[in-house]
């Protein structure tokens, strides 16, 4: 019988998102117990732009409901889940983050990890070594930078479902950026159905120092991001000023009609 202690997913909802209600290390808990007992999980790591993204697009608002464990990779969704009331999400849980801590448990566990996108060509593996070194017994289980347009190829695709096949890692980071990883992952989960499969955006280049995450203290304060737009201005400029400020006061002006709502419904009751 599995001793590990069970973690409950317990969800809110944020402009029609369900996102579960858990810590970082409850995320890596689960995600630990989940793989233990071979269950297939798709993770995704909501941010302020998927959320734009899913009130706009409805094949991608399907492709992230399908998510077996969605956390909130970013700080204003924790502030409106607050301002909401109800269920709660009690921190941040940053893919960038969580891809350390999964590391650092499976090197724990024995669990291999296959790195998948990344870019430049050369940055999976350059990342790979780097954590091997970092997290002692971790197995990369093996690396690939599939070439621009490779989802419109078929001998691409069948190349990397091959890779993954032969290597059979128990855990996959997708590092192709949103929504392509997303919909790459739930193209190749029948693969390896018994995977743990997480995108993880840029983070590969993290784990180099190729970008640098902001210090503790503004990542609390919930400005990383205006530490990443110093970083990267031309192409976070318009995610960030011209369609992320916007779409946060629709976050959460809906935040506060629902816990308005709430309460007129209790005085009412």
């Amino acid at each position: 019988m599995d001793s590990s202690p069970q973690v409950p997913q317990v969800r809110t909802q944020l402009v029609g998102v369900s996102i579960d209600c858990l810590t970082e290390a409850q995320s890596v808990e689960l995600l630990a117990a989940r793989s233990k007992q071979e269950r297939g999980t798709f993770v995704v790591t909501v941010n302020l732009d998927h959320l734009r993204r899913c009130r706009k697009d409805t094949e991608y608002r399907k492709l992230v409901s399908q998510g077996d464990v969605v956390v909130a990779d970013g700080m204003p969704l924790v502030w409106a889940s607050r301002l909401q009331g109800g269920n709660q999400v009690p921190e941040r849980v940053a893919g960038s983050s969580m891809m350390f801590s999964i590391c650092q448990r499976a090197a724990k566990d024995g669990l291999s990890i296959f790195l998948l996108g990344g870019y430049p060509e050369g940055v999976a593996e350059e990342a790979g070594k780097a954590l091997e070194i970092r997290y002692p017994g971790l197995k990369i289980a093996g690396t690939h930078c599939p070439a621009f347009g490779f989802e419109h190829d078929q001998e691409q695709m069948e190349a990397i479902s091959e890779m993954l096949r032969s290597t059979a890692p128990d855990i996959v980071y997708v590092a192709l950026g949103s929504p392509k990883q997303e919909v790459l992952i739930q193209t190749m989960r029948e693969v390896l159905p018994k995977a743990i499969w997480i995108g993880i955006g840029i983070s590969l280049s993290f784990a180099i120092g190729d970008v640098q995450r902001a210090p503790l203290w503004i990542q609390k304060l919930g400005l990383e991001w205006v530490h990443r737009l110093c970083q990267e201005p031309k192409r976070l400029f318009r995610r960030y000023i011209i369609d992320g400020i916007p779409f946060a006061v629709i976050l959460f002006g809906g935040a506060l009609w629902n816990r308005l709502n709430q309460s007129s419904a209790r005085r009412d009751g």
